[in-house]
């Protein structure tokens, strides 16, 4: 069965769970507000501009896994969904999902943000595939590192290949969605890629190329 690959942020939701996890965080009064506020919105920034240090990034993202007991973040997460995923969930991109179901496709998830927070969200959408970077755990808690590979940019690539090896799948006839020019070397793999919503930098790569451009919103 030929793949469906989908980005999340700004594609299948419309918003960025990473981003809003953070602002989430601060308004539960978990980390230093004002300070995390701004390094949220800069590296989201960075991200929009195809600049993000992901290492530094990560450093940062996943701090608060670290910082906190896993009750704790597992309750603040169940918050997180219902008030701030909940209503930028798509009714289209739940459609497209299920296109491409009812053809036979496989519907599968690659993120760049990590597990802990993305994990409910493609169970909201009805995918049990998902790849996405994935946050080291030792004795119950949350270390603070990345385990393995992140998924992006090249990352989503190599995670995907892995992926492929286990499951004994090929990328022959897959569709990827993505909103981002970060995901430029993924949509060069896929046989059909689709700019969703797309960034300024993808919104003209994919007209040069004539890949289909499409709205979810």
């Amino acid at each position: 069965m030929p793949l469906a690959i989908f980005d999340l942020d700004n594609t299948l939701i419309a918003g960025d769970s990473d981003h809003l996890w953070g602002e989430h965080l601060v308004q539960l009064g978990v980390v230093d507000g004002d300070a995390y506020r701004a390094a949220n919105d800069r590296f989201y920034a960075d991200y929009r501009a195809g600049r993000l240090d992901i290492d530094a990034f990560l450093r940062f993202a996943l701090r608060p896994l670290r910082d906190h007991a896993v009750d704790d973040l597992l309750r603040w997460r169940a918050e997180f969904v219902s008030r701030r995923i909940e209503p930028v969930l798509l009714p289209a991109a739940h459609r497209l999902i299920d296109r491409h179901r009812e053809r036979g496709d496989t519907p599968l998830i690659i993120t760049a943000t990590n597990a802990f927070v993305t994990a409910p969200i493609a169970a909201r959408y009805g995918i049990e595939h998902l790849i996405a970077t994935e946050p080291e755990m030792r004795d119950g808690r949350y270390t603070g590192a990345v385990a393995g590979v992140p998924a992006f940019r090249h990352g989503k690539v190599e995670r995907l290949q892995d992926w492929l090896r286990a499951h004994g799948k090929t990328l022959a006839g897959s569709h990827f969605y993505s909103d981002s020019i970060n995901d430029l070397p993924l949509l060069e793999r896929v046989d059909h890629p689709i700019a969703v919503d797309p960034d300024p930098a993808l919104q003209d790569l994919a007209s040069s190329r004539g890949w289909p451009i499409i709205s979810l919103r």
